[in-house]
């Protein structure tokens, strides 16, 4: 007498396989509507340009006063230091992607509930990350408006002078409509053009600061002239500089763009696009930071083209790419954002994926970074207060002490001290970069008028 099998259902399907391929079918979907899941037929070159966008801010217009709070040597030590561990710990990001055969840890907190649990891994990078991007997201809010303003400005001195909140309003109109681009690859062209501008405002700042060379009066001291000012200028130098390099926090994300297979896993194209970026990171930050210094010693204004003034017509180019290239980073930084709110949404909450919700999501999210742009324009004190409580473990030492809790590297190996020294370093920035901050937003705050 043989087996039967299962009676079937209604339509012809037995149900326990149709209700499995429907939650299959239907989790499937809905990966593919996420943004950060969506592609992943992207080559070496587009981790190039999303990295050098993602890294490269508008803050290094403000390399050389930062190296004028600092010094030649510590200013040039750091500098470099920061390049070299910033590079490794990326490195370990793009290894630590596949590190289990046939998963891919697309996001940077997949990879911390691998190593550290399931909700301590959430609880541990979930907050650090959106300080990071959130924080990014405001500051380019203000930059951009802040250069859209220069632009004016620069362009016609003579004009009625309009405040910074409109400009930063002007900015954001352009931000609610790129925000409905739904993914990482969709964002690429942006993307690309931002990388690009990065490079040219970078050029423009340290070839005209050439040409204008060294100033008769130059002088190459600390700017402050008490003790407590030069402690306080140089740890706010050091968190300028150390924090420059931002790029882990989606380092993962632009990996998932990357084709992989077992024979050719995407590290190998990623590794490749990310030393490119750190070469064009290079040609940007050095040249504009050891030069101007070079050119204007401690006399330097925040912003390197003020210190330059003329010509009007190549100083207002430079403010209009540095207006092109936030845009497309505050794309870069806004997608995992994106992805995080609309995956709690969906799979948490049991929201239906469709353009509505997305609509909804992100224009609430750009206009509540409006609004604080807006409200908080000297922000970047802010994140140099807030974001070194961030930046430090997300970029310096968590994923050292990830890929100390995943390898477990020999103790007292070179792979063991290199992690250690990077942890040490990167606690060392967490509590002494935000000092700096916090004296930026108590100077800055007490003049300031809001709204104005």
């Amino acid at each position: 007498m043989g087996t039967h099998q299962p009676p079937p259902s209604a339509n012809g399907d037995y149900a326990p396989n149709n209700t499995v391929q429907e939650k299959s079918e239907k989790q499937k979907a809905i990966d593919d509507w996420l943004p950060i899941n969506s592609s992943r037929s992207r080559k070496w070159w587009f981790s190039a340009f999303h990295n050098v966008t993602a890294m490269v801010g508008a803050g290094v217009l403000s390399l050389p006063y930062a190296m004028a709070e600092l010094g030649w040597g510590p200013g040039v030590f750091i500098m470099v230091f920061s390049w070299i561990i910033t590079l490794y710990t990326l490195w370990q990001m793009v290894e630590m992607h596949e590190l289990v055969p046939g998963k891919r840890f697309d996001r940077y907190h997949e990879l911390g509930q691998y190593a550290f649990g399931e909700k301590l891994g959430l609880y541990i990078v979930v907050p650090q990350q959106l300080i990071v991007e959130v924080s990014l997201c405001i500051v380019y809010m203000v930059t951009g408006g802040q250069s859209l303003k220069k632009f004016h400005d620069t362009v016609c001195p003579s004009c009625k002078q309009i405040k910074l909140t409109y400009f930063i309003m002007i900015f954001a109109s352009v931000e609610f409509v790129l925000s409905h681009l739904p993914n990482f690859d969709s964002i690429s062209g942006v993307s690309l053009a931002a990388a690009v501008m990065s490079l040219s405002y970078s050029t423009i700042a340290w070839a005209a600061s050439l040409s204008k060379g060294v100033q008769d009066d130059v002088q190459y001291g600390y700017k402050a002239s008490t003790t407590p000012g030069t402690v306080f200028g140089f740890l706010s130098g050091l968190g300028d500089i150390a924090f420059a390099y931002s790029g882990h926090n989606v380092v993962l994300e632009i990996q998932a763009t990357i084709e992989s297979t077992p024979e050719r896993p995407s590290k190998g194209p990623m590794w490749k696009g990310v030393v490119v970026a750190y070469i064009v990171i290079a040609l940007c930050y050095f040249p504009v930071a050891l030069i101007g210094y070079w050119m204007f010693g401690n006399s330097v204004r925040d912003n390197i083209l003020l210190s330059l003034e003329k010509p009007a017509w190549l100083i207002a180019m430079a403010n209009m790419f540095v207006v092109v290239h936030v845009i497309g980073s505050y794309q870069v930084y806004a997608m995992p954002v994106f992805d995080m709110i609309e995956t709690l949404l969906v799979k948490k909450l049991d929201f239906a994926p469709s353009q509505m919700l997305r609509f909804i999501v992100r224009n609430s999210y750009v206009a509540i970074t409006m609004f604080f742009g807006i409200t908080f324009p000297f922000f970047g004190g802010l994140l140099g207060f807030f974001g070194g409580l961030a930046f430090a473990p997300t970029t310096y030492f968590l994923p050292c002490i990830m890929w100390l809790v995943i390898y477990k590297p020999k103790k007292f190996g070179l792979s063991w001290w290199a992690n250690w020294i990077c942890i040490v370093i990167g606690v060392l920035l967490m509590v002494l970069s935000p000092i700096g901050g916090l004296r930026q937003i108590i100077i800055q705050a007490k003049d300031y008028k809001f709204y104005s």
